[in-house]
């Protein structure tokens, strides 16, 4: 077994405990947990910006422009920080507040299990590249993605969580959400790749940067609560 394997391995049993803990502790360390996941993807995307507006716009300096590069880069954090606090951190705190910890753990499963099962079906199988946003995706990763996002689903009919008379409804919720996860994922690497870094940062060893890990679950949370709303 590779360093760097036992690495994801020891960073992916901390982050879970972490996790866990957070989504089914007391509701203010819930809150704390969220404030501070938030403020380090406001952090990360920081980093991006700056380095993108630096890569391409160096002809801004040359030109004794910084002003009008400082203004880009303050309106990407406005935006950023307004979509973070006010979108994502809200009704992530709503779906906790009026789901409660299991289902808002189960969003966070399917985007989990969407994101592994596009990795090794995409590996496994290979084939024609989704989209030259990110190379190493695949369109047999997509559909492994699909497939693998069902999984929770499977366990929680077991537990007897989900009405089975709903199960049409639900898998169609899942497959959204798995859906709304890779156009985050998409999203997030096609900003990686115009700032020409492979990971957003490097807080988990062998793992890269927090948005790294939540690029899904960051558009998946609030998509779900607004699907919830309409339901």
């Amino acid at each position: 077994m590779s360093k760097n394997l036992i690495k994801r391995l020891i960073t992916s049993i901390i982050l879970l405990t972490i996790l866990l803990i957070s989504i089914f502790s007391l509701n203010v360390v819930f809150i704390l947990s969220l404030f501070i996941l938030s403020s380090l993807i406001c952090f990360e995307a920081n980093n991006i910006f700056e380095k993108i507006l630096n890569k391409n716009n160096n002809k801004i300096y040359k030109r004794n422009k910084k002003k009008e590069f400082n203004n880009k880069f303050l309106f990407l954090n406005i935006l950023t920080f307004l979509y973070v606090f006010i979108i994502f951190f809200q009704f992530s705190y709503q779906i906790h507040k009026m789901q409660g910890p299991i289902f808002f753990f189960l969003v966070i499963s399917i985007c989990f299990f969407s994101d592994i099962g596009g990795y090794f079906v995409g590996k496994l199988i290979g084939g024609k590249k989704l989209s030259k946003i990110s190379p190493n995706k695949t369109i047999s990763g997509t559909i492994g993605s699909f497939i693998f996002s069902l999984i929770p689903l499977l366990v929680m009919v077991q537990f007897e969580y989900i009405d089975l008379e709903l199960s049409f409804i639900i898998i169609i919720l899942i497959l959204s959400i798995s859906f709304v996860s890779q156009l985050g994922d998409l999203f997030i690497s096609y900003l990686k790749r115009k700032a020409k870094i492979k990971d957003t940062g490097k807080i988990l060893p062998g793992h890269g940067g927090i948005l790294d890990r939540v690029d899904g679950i960051v558009f998946a949370l609030p998509f779900s609560y607004l699907i919830l709303k309409i339901i």
